[in-house]
């Protein structure tokens, strides 16, 4: 899509840094430069304003990447590409069928609803939960690591979404502020909530999730 829009050598492409790798790999295969801008600490999604800051004269266009069963402020973003004549382009997650969805968002409500210790996603509009990506609150990693190894070894599986932002690879390093960025790497850790999860399942998960809780700075 890039290429087909004639993005290539000398123009700069603004992605997140806090995602797969692959944004950034098919910028340079276009023969740009990835820009990384920071994430809205709600969406995951490039946070409009941070894309703006981000803006150069060398700018051609914006990768818009949806997070998690959040959607990005498109619109927002969307005016921003139009002030600036920039090319605006999303990339979404795979659609699952409405049923599966209803029943992610039930079991999302669920863990909303008993889930203490940890921060809880913020529901969104039109919140698909392909993953239920809560914050460890603490000190960093140590604490969000220590606490996915407890669960793990109650027979709780969970995940780390993203381990290490792009602009902290070596093939992408960047001397660049991304905060909220950071600190969501620092800090997410996603919880299941597919739809063949038993009540019982809920429970063991919530159980797991509490008994931790405990030990960690309480959420604000």
């Amino acid at each position: 899509m890039l290429r087909a829009a004639g993005v290539g050598l000398g123009d700069e492409v603004v992605v997140p840094a806090f995602g797969n790798v692959e944004v950034a790999e098919a910028v340079t295969m276009a023969g740009a430069l990835p820009v990384f801008a920071d994430i809205d600490p709600a969406t995951y999604c490039l946070d409009a304003a941070a894309v703006e800051a981000a803006v150069t004269s060398r700018t051609a266009a914006v990768v818009v990447v949806h997070r998690f069963g959040r959607l990005a402020d498109i619109a927002r973003l969307h005016a921003l590409g139009q002030r600036h004549g920039l090319l605006v382009l999303e990339q979404g997650e795979s659609e699952a069928p409405y049923d599966e969805i209803a029943q992610r968002r039930e079991r999302a409500a669920y863990l909303d609803a008993k889930l203490r210790g940890v921060r809880t996603p913020d529901e969104g509009d039109g919140h698909t939960y392909q993953q239920y990506v809560v914050r460890v609150p603490g000190n960093g990693r140590p604490d969000r690591d220590a606490f996915a190894r407890a669960l793990r070894g109650k027979g709780v599986e969970c995940r780390v979404p993203v381990k290490t932002p792009v602009h902290r690879l070596p093939e992408f390093r960047r001397c660049v502020a991304l905060p909220e960025t950071e600190r969501a790497s620092d800090e997410t850790l996603a919880l299941p909530v597919d739809a063949s999860l038993t009540k019982r399942d809920m429970q063991r998960i919530v159980s797991a999730c509490n008994a931790l809780g405990g030990l960690l700075q309480p959420a604000f």
